[in-house]
Parts: C-alpha cells; structure tokens; sequence
C-alpha cells in the first residue's frame, strides 16, 4: 500500500532543532485603536459573528456605514481569535485592515515567527482547549492575551517555518478551490430547480393525492428511556439519536412538523428515509404513493411553504395543512429527465463535499501533529 502524506509527513520533521517559546514570546498584541474612521481609511468592520469556525480565512465584514462602536485596530495579515466563547474555534487571518469587537483578540507575529505561519499555529486542537482552560466568565466565557502568552509550543527555525507555511497553504489551496466548486455546483442546482419546479413545467396536485400520511405510527420517546443502539431517531431537522428499535422499514419521507428550522431554513425539511428508523412526533411522516419522492423532497426543500406554516413562538405546520397543501411537480415527460438533472448534480457535490471533508481532515491532523 502507499504511503500517505500524513504518514511522509510524521516521517520526515525532525523536531530536535526546534526551540520550546511561549506564545507571548513570539506573538504580540497591537493595541491601535481608531480615533477618525474616515480619515484613517478605514472601511473594514469585523464582528464576531463574522469569524466562521474552524476557518482561518475572514471571508465576511461590515461595513462602517454601520452603526458601530468598535475601534480596535487590527492590519492585513494579523489573525482574529475569538476570545468570548473560544469553544466556537474561531480564529481567521484578515486579507484586509479594519476595525473589529471587543470580544476578538487581534495576534501579530513578532520577528522570530513567520506571519504565514501564525494561523496554523492558533489553529489547533492544543491552542483552542489552552484557552478554552484558561476563559473565565458564566455564561459567556473570555480569555484575555495575557493568559494566552503562557502558552507552550516548539518553534521550527525559520527556513523550516517556510517550508511547513508552504506546505500548509498549498493544502488550504486546494480546500478552498474545491468550496468554491462546491458553491457553483449549488448555484447550478438552484437553477435548475427553479427550472424543473416552474408553474409551466409542473402539474398541480394536493399533497394527499400522491402520498399517505403515518403519522399515527409514530411515537415519542423521551431520552432518559431511550436506549443506544443501531436504529437512527428522527427529529424535526434530522437524526438526534440512535436507538436500539425501530418502527419504520420501507420507503418514506419525513417533513418537519415545528422548530425554528421551518422558517429558518438553515437545515432541510425535508429527508428521504429507506433503512429502519425511529421517528418522534416533530416530524411528518409520509409514504410517497403516485409520485417520485425525491422530487417531492426536493420541492419542499426548495419551495417556499410559509403560507402553510401556523404557531407564533414556536412555528408548526399541522397534519390538515400538510394534507391539503399544493404540490408542484414536473408533468408526466418531465419527471425522468428532472430527477436525472438534479440527482446528478446532487452526486458531485456530495464527491466534492467529501474532498473538502478529507482535505480538512489531513489539515488538522498535520497542524496538530506540527504544534
């Protein structure tokens, strides 16, 4: 068998010449703030919110046409850790200057560390749990810089600081070429659904017509007398536990009965289920009769059902409502030819989904291996 990178990497560092340091040793924290934003040029704002986790590129801001009252000061190349609730793992290296919260530390590389080199190095698993140990506060936990500086990892010399940089942002490369695929792979399906789901390509049917409703199958349980086992538990927005029983075995579809998530829309709400499961009463269950169900996945994960949709603190969609609920789906010549378009789009997202999963993967695992 082959060797893998992972395993060509563990093999040739050689860690014998580098020196332990302390954080602080080589990392500093400017303390600039802004006194005129226009004047000094400033157009970048950076909240907390815009820092994603575990990413180490500052891909969001705000502008300074919006209200803010922040006036730290970080530059182009200086990295933003999150320093409220640093569990979240966020820590980005900024492509620009600006100014961000409070609740964000800015870092700069002192002359013995490469700037390259810094967001691997706040960037791993050791790093994160120092500060997570070291945060102070009940609800909202921080850790300030100073107690950060303590923290101990070896430093390679500076021409191997250069290679690992390489080395590592080739890597990030390739990740981030690959989620820029994944987003125009997205975009294309998005268009294609909005073709195969169009009035004029569709017939109009009643969810009742082409599907049978089992939700008197289903049954809650709570989790203290639930036991672990095999069998997936659904839930209004997916799997929230695995059981060791289930009550569905055949074909179905789930459609989430209430939560957040029905206006939200950050997760589906609709899944397709072929293996034994359990399902709690948050989420509908049909079994599809006269239509393909991936369409009909696909339409109420793409459709808007807001119309359709009751409940003020906590929103719901009702069995009456689904049942009596429009449904639009490709006509009879249609049909084939949609679920090919789109399963076929749906297949190389998933592959390159998976690239981006392993990529990330060896990523970590050679910056927590390095540091």
């Amino acid at each position: 068998m082959g060797t893998t990178v992972e395993e060509k990497m563990q093999l040739n560092i050689d860690k014998s010449s580098w020196k332990l340091v302390k954080f602080g040793d080589v990392v500093f924290e400017p303390k600039a703030v802004a006194k005129n934003l226009q004047d000094e040029g400033i157009q970048h704002v950076v909240g907390l919110e815009h820092i994603d986790t575990e990413d180490i590129h500052l891909k969001r801001f705000a502008s300074i046409e919006e209200s803010t009252t922040f006036t730290k000061k970080f530059a182009k190349g200086d990295v933003l850790f999150g320093r409220r609730r640093a569990y979240l793992k966020k820590a980005a290296q900024a492509p620009f200057g600006g100014i961000c919260s409070g609740d964000i530390t800015v870092f700069r590389a002192k002359n013995d560390l490469l700037p390259a080199l810094l967001p691997f190095v706040v960037n791993n698993d050791k790093f994160f749990d120092y500060a997570i140990k070291h945060s102070a506060g009940g609800l909202s936990p921080r850790v300030k810089f100073k107690d950060l500086a303590s923290y101990e990892f070896l430093l390679p010399p500076k021409d191997q600081q250069a290679q690992l940089a390489e080395l590592l942002w080739a890597m990030d490369e390739v990740m981030e070429k690959n989620i820029i695929v994944s987003l125009k792979l997205s975009c294309c399906k998005f268009s294609t659904l909005k073709k195969v789901f169009h009035r004029d390509n569709c017939d109009r049917f009643k969810v009742s017509d082409i599907s049978i409703n089992l939700d008197n199958k289903r049954i809650p349980t709570k989790r203290d007398k639930r036991h672990f086992g095999k069998y997936p538990y659904y839930g209004a927005s997916g799997i929230v536990d695995y059981v060791d029983d289930f009550i569905f075995d055949e074909p179905i579809l789930l459609i989430s009965e209430d939560g957040d998530n029905l206006k939200s829309r950050k997760l589906p709400i609709a899944y397709s289920v072929d293996d034994k499961c359990w399902v709690n009463n948050h989420s509908h269950v049909l079994k599809i009769s006269s239509a393909s169900r991936y369409l009909v996945m696909e339409y109420f994960n793409f459709s808007d059902i807001s119309d359709y949709i009751t409940g003020g603190t906590r929103p719901k969609i009702t069995k009456g409502a689904l049942s009596d609920m429009p449904i639009y789906l490709p006509k009879a010549g249609l049909e084939k030819k949609s679920e090919d378009q789109l399963s076929s789009i749906d297949k190389s997202i998933s592959f390159i989904e998976s690239q981006i999963a392993a990529s990330r993967a060896l990523q970590k695992s050679l910056i927590n291996q390095i540091f």
